[in-house]
């Protein structure tokens, strides 16, 4: 995953002051997420660049090796876990490394950029987020889980432990249990995160309220 991702950019005033590169979930892809910008309801002179970055195309092993758009493979699941590509997830990092990179050489500096992500994009956050070498402004982490905690803790970054955090899952989730979502909250919250939670009565999605949760939470990092 050398190559440049694919990605939509959307900005919401001239001259951002703050950046989000959103991850979309497994098969999906950049144009997911790009709706709810309105839909968060930032302060109209609120000037932010979202980035929408497209996964590349690869067999996923529990979908019986189906090819679609996916941040890593996944191997196996377990009702508490999953078997995932630890490879793939490195190359994903890097990949998203070389976004918060090209933001800084476009003037953005990295504790103005927010990883954002919904399941497996928010998997990738959280691990993106927390090993990042330079402080960040922020994760969001929308019904997902931690996918490679070995990775965290021998990686895990001094400067990036007290992010702030605000994380979110569907209390009737049957793709990623909200168990999975507790688990990842309380492991971040006890490295020091200032980490936000919410819980929503929806299955695996997202909702009005949570979108316009995290718009006031974005909103305190401007």
């Amino acid at each position: 995953m050398t190559q440049t991702l694919p990605l939509i950019e959307r900005e919401t005033a001239p001259a951002p002051t703050l950046t989000v590169i959103w991850l979309h979930g497994l098969g999906a892809d950049g144009n997911d997420f790009v709706p709810i910008i309105p839909e968060l309801k930032l302060p109209a002179d609120a000037a932010v660049r979202f980035i929408f970055p497209t996964a590349p195309q690869i067999p996923v092993t529990i979908n019986g090796g189906y090819v679609m758009p996916a941040w890593y493979d996944i191997l196996s699941l377990d009702g508490a876990s999953r078997q995932v590509d630890d490879a793939g997830i490195r190359a994903t990092r890097e990949a998203i490394r070389a976004l918060i990179a090209r933001e800084q050489a476009r003037g953005t500096p990295a504790e103005r950029i927010v990883l954002a992500g919904f399941s497996q994009g928010g998997a990738m956050a959280y691990t993106i987020g927390l090993t990042h070498p330079e402080r960040l402004a922020g994760i969001i982490a929308l019904s997902c889980y931690l996918p490679a905690p070995d990775l965290l803790r021998d990686e895990l970054s001094e400067t990036n432990r007290t992010l702030p955090v605000f994380a979110a899952h569907g209390r009737f989730d049957d793709i990623v249990p909200v168990a999975l979502g507790e688990q990842a909250r309380d492991s971040v919250a006890a490295l020091g995160a200032d980490l936000t939670w919410h819980d929503y009565g929806m299955p695996h999605s997202v909702c009005l309220e949570e979108i316009e949760a995290i718009g006031e939470w974005l909103t305190a990092r401007l």
